[in-house]
């Protein structure tokens, strides 16, 4: 193609060389340099062009050095548009070929989206199922901590009563404060059961702020057991978010059902301690204690939770459970949450 251009001028310069008015004619070799050059070459065959018009218009070549003025102002003049033209002409070809890019880039980018939604929709439908099966396994861990806050400590102490009246049948005053203790604490497990099923909260914490909650537990225990429990609140109380006091209240449940069956104390303590950030609880008792080292965090074999419930329940929440003991020195249990703020009452 570039020799077919040369012998395009060359056969356009005879022309015009014979006659100006085949510069009408040469006008072919502006077009056909756009058709069948490239880059430099373009502009070289615009230029060539050029001067042949130049030559056209202005009636041949010089005759006298008086006419070469006005012919390389017609040359320039030529050149000037023939750039302008060809300048046009490469801006639009590369805004062609930047459209055509991006729309080439805009097809793979869908291609690349719609595979993307595609696989979207596979992982959408992987965690809504492992969702499904994750929110099953936290029902049955919160069911499982229910019974175990709920059922097994009332059965645990409704056992530990009758054990009691059975002894005391000789003695009728005694006898009977067994078996009433025993038909009130399977009357509160069913009630907690109920409301456990129907994930409301104790009801104690429902009539009362968490201090008189914990005081009210205190009280009833001591009653039941025939050891004094002393409850006492440091910092200043203030309402927290329920989950927190159900979390407070469930442990110091547990901590006073642990006492009851392996402890052999003749007191205990508890404590409620408000600080800025932190809402802390110690149960402390002084019986026979237990050796931290061997002592099995999982569910024993009589399949018994323990302690493994409450620090499931306090680690739910964000805390922390300390548990300290030896034996013959007592045991204290330190549950640490975050103070996080409930609705005043």
């Amino acid at each position: 193609m570039t020799l077919y251009y040369v012998g395009l001028l060359a056969f356009a310069a005879v022309l015009v060389t014979a006659s100006p008015w085949y510069g009408f004619f040469a006008w072919v070799g502006f077009l056909h340099a756009f058709l069948v050059l490239d880059g430099r070459w373009r502009f070289v065959g615009m230029a060539a062009t050029a001067v042949l018009i130049a030559t056209a218009q202005g009636g041949g070549l010089p005759s006298s050095w008086s006419n070469w003025p006005l012919w390389l102002v017609l040359v320039l003049v030529n050149l000037a548009l023939a750039g302008a033209v060809s300048w046009f002409n490469l801006v639009g070809e590369r805004e062609d070929a930047r459209r055509k890019r991006l729309v080439a880039e805009l097809a793979a980018t869908n291609r690349q989206l719609a595979e993307t939604i595609q696989e979207n929709e596979g992982l959408h439908a992987q965690l809504i199922t492992q969702a499904r099966e994750a929110g099953v396994l936290d029902e049955r861990q919160r069911m499982a901590r229910e019974i175990h806050d709920t059922l097994a400590q009332g059965l645990t102490g409704i056992i530990t009563q009758l054990e009691a009246a059975e002894q005391t049948r000789d003695r009728s005053a005694d006898w009977r404060r067994h078996v009433d203790n025993a038909l009130a604490l399977a009357r509160e497990s069913l009630t907690e059961a109920r409301r456990s099923v129907r994930a409301l909260r104790p009801e104690p914490l429902e009539t009362a702020r968490l201090p008189d909650a914990l005081a009210e537990l205190g009280d009833r225990w001591s009653a039941v057991h025939g050891v004094t429990a002393s409850v006492s609140t440091t910092g200043t109380p203030r309402p927290l978010h329920p989950e927190i006091e159900v979390t407070l209240l469930r442990a110091a449940q547990e901590a006073l059902s642990n006492v009851a069956r392996h402890a052999a104390a003749s007191r205990v303590g508890l404590t409620l301690s408000y600080m800025s950030d932190v809402v802390t609880l110690d149960v402390r008792d002084d019986g026979t204690g237990f050796d931290l080292t061997s002592r099995s965090a999982v569910p024993n074999e009589n399949g018994s939770y323990g302690l493994t419930a409450m620090r499931q329940r306090v680690n739910r929440v964000g805390g922390e459970l300390a548990v300290e003991s030896e034996p013959g020195g007592g045991t204290a249990v330190s549950a640490s949450v975050p103070a996080l703020p409930g609705a005043a009452a």
